[in-house]
């Protein structure tokens, strides 16, 4: 048996801005097989746009075509394959791009997030046990990230997926999927930062507004915000920043080592760019740490002063997934949130409807949007 429904579908790369006239994405009907062994099928109710989604649009990183972007959503669970332990029909859950085998060296080591079969599957446009589920006129559509959550039904592995609570709305839940796992996430798991460290985020987006509130969280006694756009270093202020720097000259990183006196001890890059790497980079004290977690062109390099890192005695690591397993951090995190001491809710920016997708593309190619959420229910 199948399913037919509605979803945005990438079938070429490259197209000019503004999107709402070039339109890469179009709403199409698609079929969806039923779940496989230990899959799950999900009814999305909610799909956020992340910057990342720009760069499959783009074409800047390669994905296989045609295919269904999307890899940040919340739904319920209407059917579950043989197998299936974790869930079952009725069920809340997040979804979660980053699908785990539970068997290779990484899984087992405790570093599900560098799950290697997980990692090739999404590469190959497929599912974590094997293939393709959907189909458009009969042709294959591969999915993205193993979800193609800009849909109205996802089939998916059944570790892309994790329990939520029912007091939790379905918009606020879909960030906990990869916002709240890369930009707080890197911050409490890959950083580790203490109460008291000083930090600097490179990029008030997204991410790096998910970030200031995981520094916030953590204590940090100093939190300073470079960015080239004034309104979301007003709203980063409004986060907990406790200083905010225009970073247009790529130079902000100067004004952070005076301001810090010799510069933070954690500075994290978070927009995806070489300039927004090198500001981090300088912005750290001897004996700091840089973490790089936006996904800049694959055919960026950093020239790198070794003799300098080495006298700096300075630490540099990039972050996946914010080192997260979901099954622990993501329930941690909506805890947090229930309570009133994480408001992630503050970084949703817009609402629409699927048909308005392309829109949405261009405010968030503009700048002009943190979290847009596109509704299903």
């Amino acid at each position: 048996m199948s399913l037919k429904f509605n979803a945005a579908v990438l079938r070429e790369t490259g197209r000019e801005t503004p999107y709402i006239l070039s339109k890469p994405l179009q709403i199409e009907e698609v079929e969806l097989e039923t779940p496989h062994e230990k899959e799950v099928l999900v009814k999305i109710q909610a799909a956020s746009l992340c910057r990342s989604d720009l760069s499959v649009i783009s074409g800047v990183r390669a994905w296989p075509m045609p295919i269904i972007p999307g890899h940040e959503a919340s739904g319920v669970v209407e059917e579950i394959g043989s197998g299936v332990t974790r869930v079952k029909p009725g069920d809340r859950v997040v979804l979660v791009f980053q699908p785990q085998c539970g068997s290779c060296p990484a899984c087992i080591g405790g570093d599900a997030h560098l799950c290697g079969p997980g990692l090739l599957a999404n590469r190959e446009g497929g599912l974590l046990e094997g293939g393709t589920r959907l189909t458009a006129n009969e042709t294959p559509v591969y999915h993205h990230m193993g979800l193609s959550a800009f849909a109205e039904y996802a089939v998916v592995s059944e570790t892309s997926v994790v329990p939520m609570p029912d007091d939790i709305p379905f918009d606020v839940g879909a960030l906990f999927g990869c916002g709240v796992m890369c930009g707080a996430g890197t911050v409490l798991n890959t950083a580790g930062i203490k109460a008291g460290d000083s930090v600097a985020i490179v990029g008030a987006g997204g991410v790096g507004s998910s970030a200031i509130l995981g520094a916030e969280l953590a204590g940090a006694r100093e939190i300073f915000v470079l960015d080239k756009d004034p309104k979301k270093l007003s709203f980063a202020s409004q986060l907990g920043a406790t200083q905010v720097i225009n970073n247009d000259d790529d130079k902000a990183f100067e004004k952070v080592v005076e301001l810090s006196k010799g510069g933070v001890d954690y500075a994290f890059e978070t927009a995806g760019t070489l300039g927004a790497f090198e500001s981090a980079y300088h912005s750290t004290r001897r004996g700091g740490t840089v973490v790089a977690l936006g996904l800049v062109d694959p055919q960026t390099t950093f020239s790198l002063d070794i003799a300098a890192l080495v006298t700096g005695a300075k630490t540099v690591k990039g972050s996946y997934i914010g080192s997260c397993n979901p099954m622990i951090h993501i329930p941690q995190y909506m805890e947090l949130y229930r309570k009133g001491r994480f408001p992630v809710d503050k970084l949703i920016s817009h609402h629409l409807p699927l048909e308005d997708i392309n829109i949405a593309l261009d405010r968030m190619n503009k700048g002009d949007a943190l979290r847009q959420i596109i509704d299903f229910q």
